[in-house]
């Protein structure tokens, strides 16, 4: 105990005498650190009684508490001496620490570079509503409520009606509808893309998911033919994928166009041979496109004219085509990526690849 208190005596004035900010972190070490002699005693203390461990361990404790404190104000006092350069004298011989920034969301990287290419041809970029009703989702669209064509959409339909026409309202099962507002206020020649997000009531996999992103595109002239189309559609993917690229249309069906046709790409992982070398140097099937050689990207097709009469234009005076893909479609492609779920599901070791 006689210690304790002649040690408390001699730290104090070490303390008292000290000048400098070094000096005292010298004497805390000395004293308070891992091997100081405050740590020593507290471990010396297993020799002891029980009785003598918990009454000299007490003021050891007590001892540590005063010191802490005492070495804390005369830190504080010495630091208000200091000069403004010292103060805040930076060492600039240390590394910087790099903040982290934030980047764009992979999806809205492809939706802009859509967007500009599109654009460097001349389109208009528009926007419509995500809440539509029946009337401009499917009727206008060559689509009325007893066509089998309903049946390909998985419509999430909302428990209200429109206050125009009386319409039922659901979440917009395609961008197309945005093609109906357009013409409706809007006169030809036109070229516009419409990019959205659109819903579908279907369970997720690693190919579908029941809100994903779309970008409509739709040209409409007196002269316009599927030349025009390819034309513009193949210039996009070359811009896109930055390589040339070869694309095919197959026909297919879909209400609002006459002709109709998918759109299909050479694919990108076996360069359109249908199949790869693996580690051995033996060839396999290519596991993206099953060893076809095409990846389908898109529909498309010319304006169906029952859609041109649904928005007051006259279908023997003008005609035009349209195309619909999917962004996350396109991403995959483009990033090689295996599962469409993984951009919407706010993993960090994911987003930030891009």
């Amino acid at each position: 105990m006689n210690s304790i208190k002649s040690l408390k005596i001699k730290v104090k004035k070490e303390i008292k005498r000290a000048q400098s900010l070094k000096e005292l972190n010298l004497i805390f070490k000395k004293y308070l650190g891992k091997k100081g002699e405050l740590s020593l005693i507290l471990r010396s203390l297993k020799t002891l009684s029980l009785k003598e461990r918990k009454k000299i361990g007490k003021e050891v404790n007590a001892l540590k508490d005063f010191l802490e404190k005492e070495i804390e104000k005369k830190a504080q006092k010495l630091y208000s001496t200091l000069s403004v350069e010292e103060s805040e004298r930076i060492d600039v011989t240390v590394p910087g620490k790099k903040p982290s920034l934030g980047h764009l969301h992979p999806l809205t990287q492809i939706k802009r570079k859509v967007m500009s290419i599109f654009q460097g041809m001349g389109f208009d970029v528009i926007e419509g509503p995500e809440i539509e009703n029946e009337w401009y989702n499917f009727d206008a669209l060559n689509i009325p409520k007893d066509h089998p064509a309903r049946d390909l959409w998985d419509t999430l339909w909302i428990n209200q009606k429109s206050k125009v026409k009386n319409q039922k309202l659901l979440l917009r099962t395609h961008t197309s509808p945005v093609q109906i507002r357009y013409m409706e206020k809007h006169n030809p020649p036109l070229r516009i893309i419409v990019p959205g997000k659109v819903f579908r009531h279907e369970a997720t996999d690693p190919t579908h998911e029941f809100q994903f992103y779309q970008v409509e595109g739709l040209m409409v002239d007196k002269d316009v033919s599927v030349s025009h189309f390819k034309a513009i559609i193949g210039k996009f993917f070359e811009n896109f994928f930055q390589r040339e690229l070869k694309f095919r249309l197959r026909p297919d069906f879909f209400p609002f166009t006459e002709p109709s046709f998918d759109v299909a790409i050479s694919c990108l992982i076996c360069n359109g041979k249908g199949f790869i070398l693996d580690e051995q140097g033996k060839s396999k099937t290519c596991p993206v496109c099953k060893k076809s050689g095409w990846l389908e990207v898109a529909g498309a097709g010319m304006v169906h004219p029952n859609v041109f009469s649904a928005c007051g234009l006259n279908p023997t005076e003008w005609q035009g085509w349209a195309f619909g893909f999917g962004l996350e479609r396109l991403a995959m492609i483009k990033f090689k990526i295996d599962d469409v779920r993984l951009f919407h599901c706010g993993d960090l070791r994911f987003l930030q690849q891009f």
